[in-house]
């Protein structure tokens, strides 16, 4: 049953467009097809019977006439009539028998009429050849002295009206189906547009022509969407002038304190007192990071291979060992200062804590990934996550050398994620850490 289940929604349309369309079409096909059926079943039968009758009536009154009226004269006289009264095409074969007649199983209703109505009005052994000529029918009757052949045109077995009233059934459907499928056409794009801007806000990029269409409720969750970018963006906004604010106001105290520091005379505490000013330094750079992280800076059109690729040069002359590999020039929207930043941040933490580096930039489908592998001792998996939370270290000590003030990793999540994608820490094969970028290509931006 399960199994069932999933089939039928992997055969069901998966988009809202599809969806709907089934919705509307699928009662209108069934509400036709129990329609043509009750009508192909109650009253087509009842017509056919009707006409079926009326041409075996005719035939019967013919053979009823000839046996009224059996001179050669009045018989020739009751065929003119039949023919042009009647639209029958009566001949008689005198001396003939109707064995030599091949009889047609009927196999239909019109056919089945026909049979049936003969039987019933006829009393005579008779057989009909529904394909007698290109739309005419012939019907053998045994009389006594001959065989009887009438033929008569097809059209006296079918009525046009059923015709007509299929037409306009499967015509009707079919315009409504083309009505419906422009409609919902028109009410899914502006679902798209709405899902199009989102994700292109989750990216980083303008919306600049956007607003709200549709129908009422698609408008209400488009004002929903600009409401909630305009505050998402004025929170940014503040939150960044506001760290760039504290950080630039902090540097005019640090800078006459390090004037201080330079005019004391050495020791224990001024080496301390050096130490404590040097790691607010840090905490300030770091600060003016963050708030840049989220800055202004507009995504422009660009090769990721070559950013990186700079990147990695600039920190090799740095005196890092790093191995540098690119699938080709993979062109996207991207914030060059900002992501360069995030990638010489990872690049950095494995020079600081590797001997060797290995950096790759590989397409995956619609997604792009920056991978950066080092041989160090990594970081174990229940704390892997803790690392990107803002003034997080795992070295505990004070050693620049050896850590920051544990926002490195949170500016660069911060910067892909704008970008659309994710960071992920991983095992790298040489038994250190594997950094692993992921960017979507889907989007372009405009330079």
């Amino acid at each position: 049953m399960g199994i069932l289940v999933r089939w039928l929604k992997n055969l069901l349309p998966q988009g809202l467009w599809g969806r709907s369309l089934l919705i509307i079409i699928t009662p209108l096909v069934v509400v036709q097809v129990v329609s043509i059926y009750v009508f192909y079943a109650r009253h087509w039968e009842l017509v056919s019977r009707s006409l079926a009758g009326g041409l075996a009536g005719d035939v019967a009154a013919v053979i009823e006439t000839f046996n009224v009226f059996p001179g050669t004269a009045d018989r020739s006289r009751i065929i003119d009539i039949a023919q042009s009264r009647m639209r029958m095409d009566v001949t008689l074969f005198h001396h003939r028998t109707i064995g030599r007649i091949r009889d047609h199983v009927p196999d239909g209703i019109i056919e089945s009429s026909l049979y049936e109505a003969l039987k019933g009005r006829v009393r005579r052994p008779f057989r009909v050849n529904y394909h007698f000529r290109p739309r005419r029918i012939a019907i053998y009757v045994q009389l006594r002295d001959g065989l009887l052949r009438v033929v008569v045109p097809r059209e006296r077995l079918f009525s046009y009206t059923i015709a007509l009233f299929l037409l306009w059934m499967g015509g009707t459907s079919m315009l409504l189906m083309v009505i419906a499928t422009l409609f919902m056409r028109n009410q899914v794009r502006s679902v798209k547009r709405l899902a199009a801007a989102a994700d292109r806000f989750g990216r980083g990029l303008d919306v600049p022509n956007f607003k709200p269409e549709g129908a009422t409720e698609v408008r209400q969750a488009a004002q929903a969407f600009t409401l909630m970018r305009e505050r998402i963006q004025r929170q940014i906004q503040q939150r960044t002038e506001m760290l760039a604010g504290v950080s630039h106001d902090l540097r005019t105290p640090l800078t006459r304190m390090k004037l201080e520091l330079a005019m004391m005379d050495g020791g224990d505490a001024h080496k301390e007192l050096a130490e404590d000013v040097a790691e607010m330094e840090r905490m300030i750079e770091g600060y003016l990071a963050f708030a840049r992280g989220e800055g202004s800076e507009k995504p422009l059109a660009g090769n990721l291979s070559t950013l990186v690729e700079t990147v990695v040069a600039r920190c090799r002359r740095q005196g890092g060992h790093i191995a540098f590999e690119a699938d080709g020039p993979i062109d996207m929207a991207l914030r060059p200062h900002a992501l360069g930043r995030a990638v010489d941040n990872l690049i950095g933490n494995a020079m600081r804590y590797g001997g060797r580096v290995r950096v790759q930039v590989l397409r995956r489908g619609d997604m792009a990934e920056i991978i950066v592998d080092d041989d160090g001792p990594g970081i174990p998996a229940e704390r892997r996550e803790d690392v990107f939370k803002a003034f997080t270290r795992l070295e505990t000590s004070r050693n620049s050398q050896t850590g920051g003030v544990g926002l490195g990793l949170t500016i660069a999540r911060d910067v892909v994620r704008s970008h659309g994608g994710d960071i992920l820490l991983e095992d790298a094969p040489q038994g250190g850490l594997r950094a692993r970028i992921r960017l979507p290509l889907g989007t372009r931006a405009s330079p």
